[in-house]
């Protein structure tokens, strides 16, 4: 299945102050070329952008869908389709950013420190990654799959995801930079509407498995995976429901 530019967007507002919040991090005067990896729809490209207006600013994505969307909203970018996993400049980039992204590349050893010889003198590498794979919104995403009928379809796409703690990455960034700023932040989201948890991971970390099933068994599998989580998530008095969703986030200077 790929990814429902719609579904994506449906808490964008959430989504998106990780984000501000990032880039608020990031300290460098006129960059002239910025990259955002895993640039989805191209709202956090579009921030990039607005910051530093003089720079040649690139979205790379490996979704069409998602870079169709961002090129509709800013066609006067440079949107390349490409993994990120793999992806390599053809010049060395100033900034290189990425907004929860990277937790779908495995082996954060290799990656990181080779983005960072992908920056020029004083380059910064920025990026922001959840780190919810403890709580109910990923944890019942495995029960469900091995419980159902679905199981022989979906065990083996079942992942260990590769996202680490600050200190781990200080550590990991420590020898390749001159330095390493890295924090840990929970927010406490406030959403609306019928089970929206159940929508929320909708549109991120259910898209494989979704993908992966026929229509008819794509639909038993969210129901039996939306009555968990409503479960685990209740309403709140006022009809809405909070969703607390933590991410780890890392700026670090060549």
């Amino acid at each position: 299945m790929s990814w429902d530019p719609a579904q994506y967007r449906r808490y964008e507002g959430h989504r998106l102050r990780p984000a501000i919040e990032l880039l608020q991090r990031v300290v460098i005067d006129d960059p002239t070329r910025v990259v955002d990896l895993g640039c989805g729809t191209g709202n956090s490209t579009a921030l990039l952008a607005d910051r530093w207006p003089t720079a040649r600013v690139v979205g790379v994505d490996n979704s069409t869908s998602m870079l169709d969307a961002a090129r509709a909203d800013r066609p006067d970018l440079h949107w390349i389709h490409h993994d990120i996993a793999t992806w390599a400049p053809d010049e060395a980039a100033e900034v290189i950013y990425s907004n929860a992204a990277l937790h779908w590349v495995d082996d954060h050893d290799e990656l990181l420190p080779r983005l960072v010889t992908q920056l020029g003198p004083d380059g910064i590498l920025a990026f922001q990654v959840p780190d919810n794979f403890r709580e109910p919104t990923h944890t019942l995403v495995g029960e469900t799959a091995l419980e159902g009928p679905w199981a022989d379809v979906l065990g083996p796409l079942l992942r260990s995801w590769s996202v680490r703690q600050p200190e781990e990455y200080t550590r990991l960034l420590g020898p390749h930079v001159d330095s390493v700023d890295a924090w840990r932040t929970t927010y406490v989201q406030r959403l609306h509407g019928n089970n929206p948890v159940a929508q929320w991971t909708k549109g991120s970390v259910l898209r494989p498995l979704l993908g992966a099933l026929t229509s008819a068994d794509a639909d038993a599998f969210f129901a039996a995976y939306a009555r968990r989580i409503a479960r685990a998530y209740p309403a709140e008095d006022d009809g809405t429901t909070l969703l607390p969703f933590s991410r780890v986030f890392v700026v670090a200077r060549r």
